[in-house]
């Protein structure tokens, strides 16, 4: 009972940072004029005040937080961070509490998935709110907590290693793990402004080019627009993003290590960089050549514009959409939608399997095959020249048989809501892995909006089973993990 309410602590202490942030939506509610702002001072009234409660309640009981406080606080914070948020969205855009949450997680998790239709008449406030939330889930709200609690202390680092996915959990940049958190969120910061400016010079105005930066690195896919990319039609914007998209889409401590030995090297030396530029070249050249060949587009430039940017935004699990790539053939609107699941590093703003998850299991099948020629073969598991113990190789089998049967129980779950196959499978796919559209009735030309409450709630959970990465999730499901 007391570790509860010292997570409940600290959850209000969480909240109070998480209430700064509505000075944007505010600053920009009194720039704009757009008659948000009662709406958004009411929130961030709210905000506070839940966060007085559960702070002022359980001040006697602040403890060391251990490892299974971190899953719980991890798992709680962001949900009811995600509740928080949808004051304004209850408030000023009439959504129903279901469409509202499923908005705001969709934005925490980096998704890019939407409830909203309109977004072209949205209110700017409005608008910027979503993508704040785009842009704070995408390096992780309990990260920036790490990084400027210190009552968390040395606790901090469990907190760290549920939240941030992949090797980087293990693998600190400074020597301590606040000072980690923060180098993360610099180089996080300084890539968004440089975006920023980027697409200013681009041609979007100022505003667009805020929100779309925020999207962009976050891989949140989050856009002012129902058209998403493709209402700018321009080449340019189209690059710039395919530029960022891929460097959020890469481990942020290799964007650090790189910085600091001033040598691009640093990125050839990562397998997953070298992974990801594989996977995302080939898988470009042989999608613009079938689309060419198949006459969806006539020039083979048009094509591998179209390609580029669409195959790039879903791989990389952010969403962003330049054209209706479901209406290409279903080779090509599968196969990126298979890319989601694998191409992101970890350490990234990234979902899904994770890149180094799949070269691991590249080299343990290789062994396999090995073997069965050569039983008496001792050969180590390597990646970029190093050796994976066998414990991490358990590990990651571990998960992707937890993964895909996450993706089978919860297809079938919308099957049985009365969701078509192909709608339910890609909704799915898109939601564990966070990356916004899929196909059928849920496709980038569509939105979530004609949905079920049923199926938006299953569809919450697992954007929130994705962004968790399952085992930090479905760990709080398992009986040890309650006993003492």
């Amino acid at each position: 009972m007391r570790n509860i309410l010292s997570v409940t602590n600290v959850l209000g202490h969480l909240l109070m940072v998480f209430s700064v942030t509505y000075l944007l939506p505010i600053s920009t509610a009194i720039i704009y004029r757009d008659g948000t702002l009662i709406t958004f001072v009411a929130s961030l009234g709210a905000c506070l005040i839940a966060s007085a409660v559960l702070t002022l309640t359980t001040r006697h009981h602040r403890t060391e937080l251990k490892a299974r406080d971190g899953f719980i606080l991890v798992a709680l914070a962001w949900i009811l961070i995600s509740a928080i948020a949808t004051v304004p969205l209850m408030l000023h855009e009439q959504l129903s509490f279901t469409d509202a949450f499923f908005e705001t997680m969709s934005g925490l998790t980096t998704t890019g998935a939407t409830v909203m239709s309109g977004l072209d008449q949205v209110a700017p406030s409005i608008n910027l709110w979503r993508h704040t939330l785009n842009w704070l889930g995408g390096m992780g709200i309990i990260v920036l907590a790490v990084a400027i609690l210190p009552m968390l202390g040395v606790g901090g680092m469990q907190l760290f290693r549920a939240e941030v996915p992949g090797p980087i959990k293990d693998a600190k940049l400074t020597a301590r793990i606040a000072d980690t958190a923060t180098v993360l969120w610099i180089v996080y910061l300084a890539l968004t402004l440089v975006c920023l400016l980027a697409l200013r010079l681009a041609g979007m105005n100022w505003f667009d080019a805020i929100c779309h930066a925020f999207a962009a690195l976050s891989l949140g896919g989050f856009s002012t627009r129902d058209a998403s990319i493709g209402a700018f039609n321009s080449p340019l914007i189209e690059a710039i993003l395919i530029v960022f998209m891929v460097l959020a889409a890469l481990n942020f401590a290799t964007h650090f290590t790189a910085w600091r030995e001033r040598k691009l090297k640093a990125y050839w030396r990562d397998a997953e960089v070298r992974g990801v530029l594989f996977v995302l070249i080939w898988s470009i050249l042989i999608c613009t050549c079938y689309l060419w060949f198949t006459d969806t587009y006539h020039h083979f430039l048009t094509a591998l514009r179209h390609v580029s940017f669409n195959l790039v935004s879903i791989a990389t699990d952010c969403g962003f959409a330049s054209v209706d790539y479901a209406q290409w053939p279903i080779f090509v609107s599968f196969w990126i939608l298979f890319l989601s699941s694998i191409t992101a590093s970890s350490g990234s703003t990234g979902g899904g399997v994770k890149m180094i998850r799949t070269l691991v299991l590249i080299r343990q099948s290789s062994r396999e095959l090995t073997r069965m020629l050569h039983p008496t073969l001792v050969s180590p598991v390597t990646v970029g020249g190093a050796p994976i113990p066998n414990n991490i190789v358990i590990a990651i089998l571990g998960f992707i048989f937890l993964y895909f049967m996450s993706i089978v129980v919860l297809t079938f779950m919308l099957i049985f809501g009365g969701l078509d196959f192909i709608s339910a499978f890609t909704a799915v796919i898109a939601c564990i892995n966070n990356a916004g559209p899929g196909l059928g009735q849920v496709g980038p030309a569509t939105n979530y909006g004609s949905l079920t409450d049923y199926e938006i709630w299953v569809l919450t959970f697992t954007m929130l089973l994705g962004r968790l990465e399952v085992f930090s999730l479905l760990i709080l499901f398992t009986p040890q993990f309650w006993r003492k």
